[in-house]
């Protein structure tokens, strides 16, 4: 499963989680970044990448248009890149 980044997460974590989530992108590495929500959907959409955010905008689209593409929106607060590198290797069989 490929994984884009919103911008509200740390770029850093796609490295981190290169073993588990190959050829995962931060909107950074795609040029993204400051885009509107739709242009990150159809990217995610075009190339069966799983939207990663914390903000509830993602989630809100996928209820109103379904999916692809899929969404992941942790709602987790503030917490550190590595917390969340944690999370997403721990729970890897369920995001799967």
């Amino acid at each position: 499963m490929k994984l884009v980044l919103d911008q509200n997460l740390s770029y850093k974590l796609v490295l981190s989680l290169d073993l588990q989530y190959p050829g995962s992108k931060h909107v950074k590495d795609l040029g993204l970044t400051g885009d509107d929500d739709e242009a990150i959907w159809k990217f995610a959409s075009d190339y069966q990448f799983a939207i990663v955010s914390k903000d509830s905008d993602f989630l809100h689209r996928s209820l109103l248009l379904g999916h692809p593409p899929k969404v992941i929106q942790l709602r987790i607060g503030n917490c550190s890149t590595r917390y969340i590198q944690d999370l997403f290797i721990r729970e890897e069989p369920v995001i799967k």
